[in-house]
């Protein structure tokens, strides 16, 4: 059964097709309508019932036909005024005033749309019951619309049957259809009905309309063959207008890149001339870097896009605030707040997010503060990063008071919200409340912990010295241990000296991670710190039987935007020699100060057989005091590092900060320590 047009021009009716035309393959065809259609001659089905959007007065008689046309208009005006609700309310009242009387053409327009824009099924269908019925005639452009109201409104079956009864289709119509069941999440229908177009079409090239629809659907599908089959029609199509290149091209590029294939997609870019470029196609172009984890390359893609002199949009900003707190670059995230509020452009919960999370990892939790506070919409994911934030800068007391301001919200936490206020708990040292918060996770069969929880709440009673329970939440664990579990276990060992512990973790590590690396540093340094020569021996000969090796981290500070680096033993930099001078002087005042150092420690980026050199030219040292002779004395200083901190760098660096007044802020391998006045934020635990 088919919407057809009853002559002259037709009112809607529903009625058994007798046009030839080739019906739809399988896999295009909708649901069944959940109505079905009678033929011409059946009565007209029952009226179908406006369902009330709004309390509007029911008058106590049917309103007078002299009313019409002021009904007419306020439905126009309501509908153009985003009032939908009200426009149908309006049209209820001129129903009743005259059931079977067609409606103005322009009114019909309005109701189709207001209807679409609810998204309200009975809406829907009241108002195509009453085309119908009033005889109301119906050209190409109302059906179109009459279509989209259905796909809009969910009604997959009678939209088929509207489109498969349409005595005149045109690139709209197909586009129409082919739109909603994307939008309904049939992409693949799509494309059978893109090729049903092509068939009917009888050879006869496809609208780049129709074929941006399609490669819309080859990318909702995540069908690559589909894509690159839709890409050869756009080649054999040839130059289009200026906007219809535009739109292929952007078109192709956000599949390609949605697919996986990001060379062809920027391929695809760097074919379009420049001035088709346009800030959609950046904007796709830097998220299909984004997505496939390509940072480096969105932040050149970037820096070309400034220069090309594109309007940068919020997405835009929101992408790459994203990549800057991916890459930990806190200059490029301010630069990128302060042209947003140029601009005057607001940005989205995810770019607000990002924001929040690339202060954070730059310590700047006051910043972060205020840009949590001042977003207009939150998610889980943006109280997630604020507590997590916290909890690395050991703020324990801050993450729990935004965790329980999350609850009393209303706003229901997941594992990543419990891992975040558990970190903090453990990196404060909050037993008693992290204990309580893992209960009320353990409470909730959808929150149960995961290994990820068990090796926080293990590593929390380490930092106290709890070794036993630390020991006994692994034996009690309701599933195997994890290597994050054991390395709980062999950080607490290490801290408190415990060999039978660490020694018993450590096996269980090496023989789930029997290459990595740091395992085997945290194990010769707990072997040299005890005194045991003869086991480190043995695990330095096992490094050099498997082939690895304890390689030289770096350590880098950030001065007037540029980057500088440092190594052990570091002799590269220009500033070499004022350098070491500063770090002499520094040592002599520290050694002044009550500084003793740590000799029996393995230090992370220093390989075993250079262990007898004098340590003052630990990579972390170099790189702070070149920062005390390049900046201010109220500037903070900010130094990051590839390896966990040392023992003896960290005893030396709360010296500094007490002996020069300074704060300084070190992210380690493991966590952000904040050295103010000669005391660490971690408490000496890390």
């Amino acid at each position: 059964m088919e919407l057809q047009l009853a002559p002259p021009l037709g009112s809607l009716r529903l009625v058994a097709s007798t046009h030839h035309r080739p019906k739809a393959s399988a896999s295009a065809t909708a649901a069944p309508s959940t109505s079905s259609s009678p033929s011409s001659s059946e009565p007209l089905k029952p009226r179908p019932r406006l369902p009330r959007q709004s309390p509007v007065p029911v008058p106590g008689r049917r309103p007078s036909p002299d009313r019409l046309p002021a009904l007419y208009a306020a439905i126009e005006r309501h509908a153009a005024g985003g009032r939908h609700a009200e426009a149908l309310d309006a049209f209820r009242l001129a129903r009743a005033a005259a059931p079977f009387t067609p409606l103005p053409p322009a009114t019909y327009h309005a109701l189709l749309a207001a209807a679409a824009a609810l998204r309200d099924p009975g809406a829907a269908a009241a108002v195509a019951w009453h085309m119908e019925s009033a005889g109301a005639e119906a050209g190409l452009y109302e059906h179109n619309l009459v279509l989209s109201m259905f796909l809009s409104c969910g009604m997959l079956g009678e939209a088929r049957q509207v489109f498969e009864g349409m005595p005149e289709r045109n690139t709209v119509t197909w586009g129409i259809m082919m739109g909603g069941l994307i939008d309904r999440g049939r992409p693949r229908a799509a494309l059978a009905l893109f090729r049903e177009m092509c068939v009917e079409a009888d050879g006869g090239e496809a609208r780049p309309r129709a074929v941006v629809v399609a490669i819309c659907a080859a990318t909702a599908s995540g069908s690559l063959r589909a894509g690159r089959q839709l890409h050869c029609c756009v080649v054999k199509m040839g130059p289009c207008d200026d906007e219809g290149d535009r739109y292929l091209s952007c078109t192709l590029l956000d599949m390609y890149g949605k697919c996986g294939q990001i060379d062809e997609a920027r391929r695809v870019f760097n074919a379009m001339a420049p001035h088709q470029r346009t800030v959609v196609a950046w904007n796709s172009m830097l998220a299909g870097y984004v997505l496939h984890g390509r940072g480096e390359e969105a932040l050149e893609l970037y820096g070309e896009m400034r220069g090309s002199g594109v309007d940068m949009d919020q997405f835009t900003f929101s992408t790459m605030l994203g990549v800057f707190a991916r890459l930990g670059l806190l200059e490029h995230a301010k630069q990128a707040h302060a042209g947003l509020i140029q601009r005057g452009l607001p940005l989205d919960v995810v770019g607000n997010t990002a924001l929040v999370d690339v202060y954070c990892k730059w310590g700047r939790m006051e910043d972060a503060r205020n840009v949590f506070e001042r977003m207009p919409k939150r998610n889980l994911i943006s109280w997630n990063a604020l507590i997590a934030g916290y909890g690395y800068h050991g703020m324990g007391d801050k993450a729990i008071e935004m965790f329980e301001r999350l609850i009393a919200e209303g706003i229901v936490p997941n594992h990543v919200t419990f891992l975040a206020v558990l970190n903090a708990c453990r990196f404060s040292g909050l037993v008693d409340k992290g204990k309580r918060i893992f209960q009320l996770m353990s409470r909730n069969p959808k929150t149960k912990p995961r290994a990820m929880h068990y090796a926080c709440v293990i590593e929390l009673f380490g930092r106290e010295g709890l070794l036993d329970e630390a020991y006994s939440m692994i034996r009690r664990a309701p599933f195997a241990a994890t290597a994050n579990m054991w390395g709980a276990l062999l950080t607490a060992s290490r801290v408190h000296k415990n060999m039978h512990l660490a020694k018993l973790a450590a096996e269980q590590l090496l023989a789930m991670e029997p290459e990595k690396i740091n395992n085997y540093a945290v194990l010769l340094s707990l072997y040299i710190s005890s005194g045991r020569q003869d086991d480190a021996c043995k695990v330095v000969e096992t490094l050099k039987r498997k082939g690895l090796c304890i390689g030289n981290a770096c350590s880098w500070v950030t001065v007037k935007k540029k980057d500088h680096r440092f190594f052990f033993k570091d002799s590269l930099h220009p500033q070499c020699s004022e350098i070491y001078r500063k770090l002499d002087t520094l040592m002599k005042d520290i050694k002044e100060s009550g500084y003793v150092a740590d000799e029996n420690e393995l230090l992370p980026d220093i390989r075993p057989d250079e262990q007898n050199i004098p340590r003052v030219y630990h990579s972390e040292r170099l790189a702070i005091a070149f920062g005390l002779i390049s900046t201010s004395l109220c500037t903070p200083l900010r130094i990051t590092q590839s390896h966990r901190l040392c023992r003896d760098c960290h005893k030396i660096i709360k010296f500094l900060a007490k002996v020069t007044k300074r704060e300084i802020v070190v992210r380690d391998g493991s966590r952000f320590h904040h050295f103010k006045l000669g005391i660490c934020s971690c408490g000496d635990y890390w």
